[in-house]
């Protein structure tokens, strides 16, 4: 191969020695005209590359062919969503990061990877927004070590997203390194959210340490020592002499006159204030807050008020058998060296079960002194484990047990998700009382977890954290294999506990096998009356349940701003039910812009499903897997696309698995004719049998509209998966490359040898 290249050109050995001597003529390089630079670009390594972003913008050229070709070389797979890929050198420079941190890349493999004169994480640090520690978090010592300090401080400005994935249990010294890297990351950093993926048996200790360090609280202390000084950060502040605002102290204490407990709140002296601040808005601000209890109960032999000691940035959390020292001196806002010995392992298991054994009793007191009656769901519903049951009342922690209400606080983040990781009733427990007062929460995602008759614990909590004047909650999803109760029933608790909601998701698989032995579901639930909602986009994804209008109009009566509703999987009972939803949506919900039905069977409700295409208000309809086209008639596919064409405001239709077809397809095509006055912009047809000639055969029809109208269309987007596109590529790619000269294509290979198969199954 060599001798059939040839040598190598001047040029190329030239560019050679540039790049192999670039720490001494680097200077020069950046200021060599364009056309001399655009040749030596794909001659340095990743780390000079990097460094060459700026010389190279100003030169008017772009590096992004370069890093794209690296990430072939190198990585040598398909990143998913490539398409959306807008920064090659970020996504590059971002897993080469991963890879060297978990030992998946070796850069003596390459020698574009391997500089003496850098460090790949030190370099490629600066450029992580979201990084995935695994396994038995290995990565974590090696960030948190000595020599790693600066790409600790780089990733404390540059991540946003921290996931963790498949975690097993760690061992002490591993814990304690995960503490000082949440600790920098959270507390001083820049990380908005926290996600978990994977965890079939999750290590309750790790577990809550993550979610705990997650909503702001320091878990050192007893609970895990830190091994040297306070944080450099920390010290700052102390040294600046940061202290929490009385101003912020007093309104919270008129805001929350009821954060007494046991009749010792208002024993708290003014200098023991907490700050409410949650999540300042610089990293290195240390917010320490309380949540809305803003006492402890003393133990014995001590004074009624809380301790100093108690107020540190980390909360010591002591046994009740053992004897709390009152504290003197300075207040300290980092931890101390623990001092003499003691079972690191044992004291962190009082945490985790402090936390899970917070009397939320209290919870459901609250909202009893609000005047609320406390039947009221999610606090005191039936079968609910957060409420004032005895049940609950034994599990409620004793005197002298440090509560989570007095610890302090540091910034916190704004996005939680757990995935497919199991709750075990203390879990959800400790979970709820930690979102009670989680003030900078926006958005929690809890998918595939187990809940249960759990569900209402972690409303419960929510619940409280939605009577805080600060509450940011937005978005909230749930989904899991069994549905404890009704859809709909539980839509409508969420609601009536959370009214400033503005993204609802509720889904579910399959409806719990008991439940049919509960007639009358949760009956607290299902007559909550629904206060008036902030609800904008509201998906329920039904476990092949009956969708009864009249279950839902309480839920579209009290979201008059909604503007997005999905509703997935659920069973018309009566020809009738579609209508009744469509007269309910055109009386309450005016400005609905997007409504999707996916696997629901409207083969039977043409009328329906003209009358929504003909709706002035609707953006964007989706009709995914809904039969659309089974008894389709020639009349029925005429009157649909003449609706089309007639409705200026639509601009988005999606016919994804409806059994379209070639012929069909083709007639799609009259949407855009000449006299059309449609606005429609996107076209989704995936899943829908259609073969390479029927494509071209649209291809061509489209394009005679487009002649016709003078090449002025609004038509910019076509996605076509899953279609038997492979069964003639020759044809196929005639039509993707004529369709792509008219609008943006999105398609896929895929194996249409499946097909026959999966169209069987849904018959």
């Amino acid at each position: 191969c060599a001798a059939m290249e040839g040598p190598p050109s001047l040029w190329a050995l030239s560019g050679a020695a540039v790049s192999r001597s670039m720490r001494a003529l680097e200077a020069d390089v950046w200021a060599l005209p364009g056309h001399l630079l655009r040749g030596l670009l794909p001659l340095l390594n990743v780390f000079y590359l990097e460094r060459a972003e700026g010389a190279a913008r100003r030169a008017g050229l772009s590096t992004q062919p370069i890093w794209r070709k690296l990430w072939d070389d190198v990585m040598k797979t398909r990143p998913p969503n490539s398409e959306s890929v807008t920064c090659w050198r970020k996504k590059f420079l971002e897993t080469f990061f991963s890879n060297v941190l978990h030992g998946v890349l070796d850069v003596s493999s390459d020698w574009r990877l391997n500089d003496h004169h850098f460090s790949p994480l030190l370099h490629s640090s600066q450029h992580v927004t979201q990084l995935t520690l695994c396994n038995m978090l290995q990565a974590v010592t090696e960030l948190t070590a000595e020599h790693n300090q600066k790409v600790l401080e780089n990733l404390s400005s540059s991540l946003q997203i921290l996931k963790f994935r498949h975690l097993l249990s760690t061992d002490q010294s591993i814990r304690r390194a995960l503490v000082v890297l949440l600790h920098r990351l959270i507390h001083h950093g820049s990380v908005s959210q926290v996600s978990m993926y994977s965890w079939p048996v999750p290590d309750t200790v790790l577990l809550v340490l993550i979610l705990s360090m997650s909503a702001g609280y320091w878990c050192s202390g007893k609970v895990l020592p830190y091994r040297s000084s306070p944080c450099g950060l920390c010290r700052e502040d102390r040294a600046q002499g940061q202290e929490p605002c009385h101003e912020e102290e007093h309104d919270k204490h008129q805001q929350a006159p009821q954060a007494e407990v046991n009749g010792h709140g208002a024993d708290v002296p003014h200098g023991s204030a907490i700050s409410l601040r949650r999540d300042g808005p610089s990293p290195n601000t240390l917010c320490e807050e309380g949540s809305g209890k803003a006492s402890c109960d003393p133990p014995a032999g001590s004074s009624p008020h809380c301790p100093s000691q108690g107020l540190s940035c980390h909360p010591v959390l002591q046994k009740p058998r053992r004897r709390q020292k009152p504290a003197v001196g300075r207040r300290r806002r980092c931890p101390r060296r623990s001092r003499g010995t003691y079972d690191g392992q044992e004291d962190l298991y009082d945490f985790v079960f402090t936390v899970a054994r917070e009397n939320t009793s209290e919870l459901h007191e609250h909202n009893v002194t609000e005047g609320e009656n406390a039947d009221n769901c999610p606090g005191s519903a039936t079968g609910s484990p957060c409420s004032s049951s005895a049940g609950c009342k034994k599990r409620a922690g004793s005197a002298g047990t440090f509560s989570l209400k007095t610890a302090h606080r540091f910034r916190s983040i704004s996005t939680l998700e757990l995935f497919s990781i199991p709750l075990t009733e203390d879990a959800c427990r400790t979970l709820s009382n930690l979102l009670s007062s989680w003030e900078s929460l926006e958005n929690l995602v809890l998918s595939y977890n187990g809940l249960g008759e759990n569900v209402l614990c972690v409303v419960s909590g929510l619940r409280a954290l939605c009577r805080r004047p600060r509450c940011r909650l937005r978005l909230l999803r749930l989904s899991d294999v069994f549905s404890h109760m009704p859809c709909m029933e539980l839509v409508r608790c969420i609601l009536s506990a959370l009214p400033r909601l503005q993204t609802l998701s509720v889904s579910f698989d399959l409806k719990n096998h008991t439940e049919g032995n509960r007639p009358g579901g949760n009956p607290s639930c299902s007559e909550t009356e629904i206060p008036e909602s902030s609800l904008e986009q509201l998906e329920i994804r039904f476990p092949r349940e009956a969708l009864h209008t009249a279950l839902l109009l309480p839920v579209l009566r009290a979201s008059r701003c909604l503007q997005q509703l999905s509703l997935d999987s659920a069973a018309l009972p009566s020809p009738r039910e579609l209508e009744h939803l469509l007269q309910a949506l055109k009386e309450y919900n005016p400005n609905l812009k997007k409504l999707s039905f996916h696997d629901v069977n409207l083969a039977d409700h043409q009328k329906e499903v003209l009358l929504l295409l003909q709706d002035p208000i609707l953006q964007e309809i989706t009709f995914s897997f809904c039969r659309l086209f089974e008894n389709c008639t020639t009349e029925f596919l005429s009157e649909i696309i003449n609706t089309v064409k007639r409705n200026s405001t639509l601009k988005s239709l999606k016919l994804p698995g409806n059994r379209l077809g070639n012929h069909r397809l083709v007639a799609l095509a009259d949407i855009f004719s000449e006299d059309s006055s449609s606005s429609l912009c996107q076209l989704d047809v995936s899943s829908n049998c259609i073969k390479p000639d029927g494509l071209l055969e649209f291809t061509k029809k489209l394009e005679g509209h487009i002649q016709q109208r003078g090449g002025r269309i609004k038509f910019t987007h076509l996605r076509l998966f899953q279609n038997w596109l492979d069964q003639d590529t020759e044809t196929a790619q005639e039509a993707l490359r004529r369709l792509r000269a008219v609008c943006s294509v999105v398609n896929d290979t895929w194996d249409s040898s499946q097909a026959f198969a999966d169209y069987i199954s849904v018959m």
